[in-house]
């Protein structure tokens, strides 16, 4: 089951990934992507590393970001490739299918392609201009996400639509008003002074929030 919070570490002074791993999970998150930036090698499996084994102690799922052979070799639960990345449907060829596989989307057509490769879900955005995604696709705002949703139901689409990109707490309602399935944050999180509290807020809305039946239901 796809979660409906996707919480995305990124690099924080005075944290490590797996750190701030835990401190989303103290929150209520069941669901670590882990994101690292200019970083290759020994530094990324350890990071991934660390980062696993806080997700196991929190009973939360693992995607690594990118790094397919990284993700397969230790075991996490997935992996979020972006439009720059090993194509979806090469991974699942690599992953087989109990792999869980997310990809990154801007266009309709982007979308196609992932449900034709037999993603697990697909992040669309960006919502808004946010720093930490370097070659930032064009923005979708609201009205963007109105189309292609629609758009989504009108040709059956019925793979999770997670909604990603400088996201707040004020924005998860009209998202989920498009119909989006749930919602991707990093910097709200990372960024918050107690990101604790930050995270089991999130959580808190969309537990609360009616249940969203993916795009094409």
């Amino acid at each position: 089951m796809v979660a409906r919070l996707h919480y995305i570490t990124q690099d924080i002074p005075g944290y490590t990934h797996a750190q701030l791993a835990a401190l989303a999970c103290q929150g209520g998150v069941s669901w670590v992507q882990l994101r690292l930036k200019n970083t290759t090698g020994e530094a990324w499996r350890q990071a991934a590393l660390e980062t696993l084994a806080v997700c196991r102690e929190y009973d939360a799922k693992l995607i690594i970001n990118d790094q397919v052979q990284l993700a397969q070799e230790i075991g996490a639960d997935g992996v979020h490739l972006g439009l720059q990345d090993m194509p979806t449907d090469e991974a699942r060829k690599q992953l087989g299918p109990n792999f869980i596989i997310g990809g990154t989307a801007n266009t309709f057509a982007d979308i196609q392609k992932h449900v034709a490769a037999g993603v697990d879900y697909i992040g669309l955005g960006p919502f808004r201009f946010t720093p930490t995604k370097e070659n930032l696709s064009p923005v979708l705002g609201l009205a963007g996400y109105q189309h292609l949703l629609r758009q989504c139901r009108e040709a059956g689409i019925m793979q999770p639509i997670i909604a990603i990109g400088g996201i707040g707490i004020a924005d998860i309602e009209p998202l989920l008003q498009t119909k989006v399935y749930g919602i991707a944050l990093s910097s709200a999180i990372n960024k918050s002074e107690n990101k604790i509290a930050a995270a089991a807020s999130f959580a808190k809305i969309l537990e609360k929030a009616p249940a969203v039946i993916p795009a094409g239901k």
